[in-house]
């Protein structure tokens, strides 16, 4: 499979049944415990695409730097329809770049971190993003969280 093929397989199975603040707020929780299992400082946001932001957790070692990428990342993904890892790759294959889409850099950003949060009959309700790691694997992480939380499994992108 191709880089791509093993994204648009990831966001077609990784959707929820239904999905609430509090539904948020576990999967947050959830992936904090597994950030410290790994030994990973990694700030995590789960926002709805109205803004309302559910969960938010920035573990010493990480800053308002990380704050602003998952902004961006965030924007790239409700704006774009998907992973901000898909949109990188989906992109770069074209020879565009984000101002072909009318976007700028200060509020999108075409890396890995950003990922939809889909409800099965309702489609794309918010966002979960991080940030503190290679763009490959800040995905990966949430992928990762996401296949294990929800109990689907899916392929895998081999880090570089």
């Amino acid at each position: 499979m191709t880089k791509l093929e093993i994204l648009d397989k990831q966001e077609e199975l990784l959707w929820f049944e239904h999905f609430t603040n509090d539904d948020g707020w576990k999967l947050g929780c959830y992936m904090v415990e597994e950030a410290k299992r790994q030994g990973i400082a990694i700030a995590i946001c789960i926002r709805l695409n109205n803004g309302f932001t559910l969960f938010q957790y920035g573990p010493c070692g990480t800053n308002i730097s990380n704050q602003n990428w998952m902004n961006r990342k965030y924007n790239t993904v409700k704006l774009m329809d998907r992973s901000s890892l898909k949109s990188f790759y989906v992109i770069k294959e074209k020879g565009q770049t984000l101002a072909d889409h009318g976007l700028t850099d200060t509020e999108c950003v075409l890396c890995g971190g950003g990922f939809p949060i889909r409800v099965k009959g309702v489609g794309n309700i918010g966002v979960v993003t991080v940030s503190a790691l290679p763009h490959e694997a800040d995905h990966a992480f949430i992928v990762d969280c996401l296949s294990s939380y929800l109990g689907i499994e899916v392929p895998r992108l081999e880090l570089s």
